[in-house]
């Protein structure tokens, strides 16, 4: 299975039409079709649906389209670290993140690099635990932020000096709203809306004096913006950090935060693979995260 075939397929995938893949491939269309034939007897298994002018991906191709992204993502970014390697220090450096504001922290380490090198990319790739950790495994991303109560194991990790902390967002009409924070015994009734990381979070477990599966669980979500849509429309109490979501009249101003008591809080953590091999752009970030948070560990 060669990279340059997935790429033939992938175009395909993207127009759902060979014929328009093949004009963006600068290839005939005979010899598109007999790539995708070959690479489907190849793996034993149709790759497409096909109608008389549209191309649709079958379980096997949807399957195979995940595969072939995280591998061609990876091959462009080999290529872009050779490309460099004797240039002036430039390149893409790759950053996962979940929801906190402790990034505003590490914007502002980011911020006189993107200045001293402006020919240093960095894209930002939002997602949960277990999605940046496999970013992590498998080289698509250099570097990720975790919100953790303890720190990561496996990892190299540096502490940003910012915790989040952990409460409700409600409708400012509920009665708990009332309350100026929330304790476990509120919850045990209510509806929920919990981020599926939390679902298997044994300090929160710990707080609330049960387990999770004993809640009313309404919803789960792992990025927070589509979840406040719920709880604003009383499908449920929204778990997740403080100033996450935007309370004020333009935003959500129907909805309201409280803390909950005893505050809990969660610790963010820069990571990245032990001995990774960093390219000369990925290296200048990893210097300046230790500058500023390598004291912290």
């Amino acid at each position: 299975m060669e990279l340059r075939v997935l790429r033939y397929f992938l175009a395909v995938a993207r127009m759902k039409n060979i014929t328009r893949a093949a004009e963006e491939l600068h290839i005939t269309q005979p010899t598109l079709s007999r790539q995708i034939q070959d690479l489907e007897g190849e793996l034993g298994t149709p790759l497409f649906t096909r109608e008389k002018r549209r191309m649709n991906l079958t379980e096997a191709g949807l399957f195979l389209k995940a595969r072939a992204e995280e591998m061609t993502a990876i091959e462009d970014k080999t290529l872009d670290q050779f490309a460099h390697l004797d240039d002036f220090i430039a390149g893409d450096v790759y950053i996962g993140c979940g929801e906190t504001e402790a990034m505003k922290l590490v914007i502002k380490a980011l911020t006189p690099l993107g200045r001293a090198y402006p020919h240093i990319h960095f894209h930002f790739a939002s997602g949960n635990y277990e999605q940046t950790v496999d970013g992590l495994q498998k080289g698509i991303l250099d570097f990720g932020l975790f919100c953790l109560q303890t720190p990561p194991e496996d990892f190299v990790y540096r502490q940003v000096p910012f915790d989040d902390q952990w409460g409700i967002y409600l409708r400012r009409d509920h009665p708990l709203a009332q309350k100026q924070a929330i304790t476990p015994a509120d919850l045990y009734k209510e509806p929920l809306i919990l981020s599926r990381q939390l679902l298997q979070n044994h300090v929160f477990n710990h707080w609330l004096g049960c387990d999770t599966s004993e809640l009313s669980i309404r919803s789960t979500y792992n990025l927070a913006y589509n979840a406040a849509f719920l709880a604003e429309q009383r499908l449920g109490l929204m778990l997740s950090f403080a100033g996450i979501v935007a309370t004020d009249e333009a935003h959500h101003p129907e909805l309201t935060f409280r803390p909950l008591q005893p505050a809990l809080y969660s610790h963010n953590y820069l990571i990245w693979k032990e001995g990774q091999t960093f390219s000369r752009a990925a290296g200048v970030v990893r210097a300046r995260f230790d500058e500023i948070f390598g004291t912290r560990e």
